[in-house]
């Protein structure tokens, strides 16, 4: 191999380290935006439950007062 050939190739492995580092720095932002996400779910989810439950309170006393008005 000549100096050209060599020069290519170690401008080929320095991009490839480049791209190898820009890439696990980007998985780790989807990592962690996947991670806030899934929080972000959870506490829907939570918060979905109890204002079902909430709801199913108040149906269950509108229908207790409309049942004692019918009687």
């Amino acid at each position: 191999m000549n100096d050209d050939q060599f020069n290519t190739l170690d401008e080929k492995i320095d991009a490839l380290v480049a791209l190898c580092a820009a890439m696990k720095q980007e998985n780790q932002l989807l990592r962690a935006s996947q991670h806030n996400w899934q929080t972000e779910r959870q506490q829907l989810l939570e918060n979905n439950r109890q204002a079902k439950s909430r709801l199913e309170s108040v149906l269950s006393r509108l229908r207790s007062m409309e049942q004692s008005q019918s009687a």
